[in-house]
């Protein structure tokens, strides 16, 4: 489970004081895949920084009582200079797991081939989001947080991405950002909406998607 508690999320760029979250409070269930939904600029990449703790908010607080993955498909955390290989060995070291199947599993998951051993610095961001998958799909968490991160990539590419998910899922929960909606419908049960700077749950995806189109209108 996941509790946000009155969190709020504030950005200063050149001078301009820019609101994302404004004193949010929801809890997110255990196990329960969640659509995460907004207009562009809504703040759910955000939202998932904060929950992963990539990035802290201006106030409020966030609750856990699992394991939470990092954000799947921003890969700010990698040190650039570093391989592929050797951003992926550091994190089994952080996560106390086995370093050789991780670093086996990730390579053959991501599909890299000889760029796998070259530094992060000259990868495309397709690449990165690629490396990224691999390695959250390498580690168990109990909440798996995704952006948008399944479409990168071949046909081929996406299916595994999404069987590899499909199958994570049967044993804990997700928040899942996608602007395709048959995609939220597939993966998820339950969505959440940001607007103004304020979050909604919804307990039935399908509710959270007509919120959604409602606020997209014109």
């Amino acid at each position: 489970m996941i509790v946000l508690e009155n969190l709020t999320k504030i950005f200063w760029l050149n001078g301009q004081r820019k609101v994302v979250l404004h004193e949010t409070s929801a809890v997110f269930p255990s196990r329960v895949s969640i659509g995460l939904l907004g207009r562009n600029g809504a703040g759910k990449s955000t939202l998932l920084q904060l929950i992963g703790g990539s990035i802290l908010p201006t106030a409020g607080r966030i609750l856990s009582d699992g394991r939470i993955s990092f954000p799947v498909g921003f890969a700010g955390s990698f040190h650039p200079d570093m391989t592929g290989a050797q951003n992926v060995r550091f994190v089994a070291r952080i996560y106390g797991v086995d370093t050789d199947d991780l670093i086996a599993y990730v390579e053959d998951f991501a599909e890299l081939g000889k760029h796998f051993n070259l530094p992060i610095s000259s990868y495309s961001s397709g690449m990165r989001s690629r490396l990224t998958f691999g390695l959250s799909m390498g580690l168990k968490f109990d909440t798996y947080l995704i952006d948008e991160v399944t479409a990168v990539g071949d046909a081929a590419f996406r299916r595994k991405s999404e069987a590899v998910l499909a199958e994570r899922l049967n044993h804990a929960g997700a928040i899942f950002v996608s602007h395709s909606m048959s995609q939220l419908r597939k993966i998820c049960t339950a969505g959440a909406v940001i607007e103004e700077g304020r979050l909604t749950y919804y307990p039935e995806i399908e509710e959270a998607i007509g919120v959604h189109e409602f606020n997209m209108r014109p």
